[in-house]
């Protein structure tokens, strides 16, 4: 009887000891890094060490989050970023140009596994950094100096930003902007092209005012040949006939004038006109 007892005690210690065991375990699992939290503006992908690795499709939202101790979260920021990059290219015709560029990117907020496997959290020096200096280097040294820093500007700064763009985003990056700041010639350069430009504006002016006198001297030789042509055609309209009908309309117009007035008849016969010789 009494070895029956020490049986069951033993049977009941074995049970109690797998209890406690599994409560620590089950403590212990709960209390190693197993709850987690995700901020917003950030996004999680999660490595399970011992079942299949990274899982690329599933993506963590913000908010409270409890993972098995032995698996791995990374956090990514999604929200936009600036680089700002400063360097120095090559111009079409060798000069060293200085070049400040700002970029705005963010991760793809649904690739951002596919991000984490082929460049980790180092992403930005990885890749973005690299990507925007090999772009600006390719189209800056397409253009002269001349042309980046009068010109082209603008055009220099699409080309980069679709260069860019295709790139980025074959890799789960979005490009939001791609913005020159600031292009630095070298002062000599700098120089000759403003004395260049401002020659051009005054040949801009001299031809605009040769224009003009141009235009106006023309103007008045259309004005003076009209003029002729006028007087061309009013001598040939005033016959002896019209000169002296116009003369007896103003002989007429006078006789009723209430002013006194001594006028004088031509010689009718030779087509003379009146002739006033006063009056009050």
């Amino acid at each position: 009887m009494s070895q029956g007892n020490n049986a069951k005690g033993s049977g009941r210690l074995v049970t109690t000891g797998i209890f406690v065991f599994i409560a620590l375990v089950t403590v212990l699992i709960f209390s190693n890094a197993t709850f987690l939290t995700i901020a917003p503006g950030e996004k999680g992908v999660l490595f399970k060490r011992f079942s299949g690795g990274l899982d690329k499709e599933k993506i963590y939202n913000s908010g409270f989050h409890v993972i098995a101790p032995w698996n791995i979260m990374y956090v990514y920021d999604v929200r936009e970023q600036q680089l700002d990059e400063s360097m120095t290219v090559l111009s079409s015709n060798g000069l060293n140009i200085r070049v400040d560029v700002t970029t705005r990117i963010n991760p793809s907020h649904g690739k951002i596994g596919y991000l984490h496997e082929n460049f980790g959290t180092g992403f930005i020096d990885r890749l973005v950094r690299p990507e925007v200096r090999s772009a600006v280097r390719q189209i800056i040294g397409q253009y002269t100096p001349e042309e980046l820093y009068s010109t082209k500007r603008n055009e220099v700064q699409t080309e980069i930003q679709a260069t860019l763009e295709k790139e980025l985003n074959e890799n789960y990056i979005e490009l939001q902007a791609a913005l020159i700041r600031d292009i630095e010639l070298p002062d000599k350069v700098r120089t000759a092209i403003e004395e260049k430009i401002e020659a051009e504006q005054k040949a801009l002016k001299y031809d605009y005012i040769l224009d003009q006198e141009r235009k106006e001297a023309e103007r008045k030789i259309i004005e003076a040949e009209a003029k002729a042509r006028s007087n061309q055609i009013l001598s040939a309209s005033l016959t002896d006939k019209i000169l002296q009908d116009k003369g007896i309309e103003a002989t007429l117009e006078l006789a009723n004038s209430p002013n006194s007035k001594i006028i004088i008849v031509g010689d009718a016969g030779n087509g003379g006109l009146p002739l006033i010789l006063g009056g009050n």
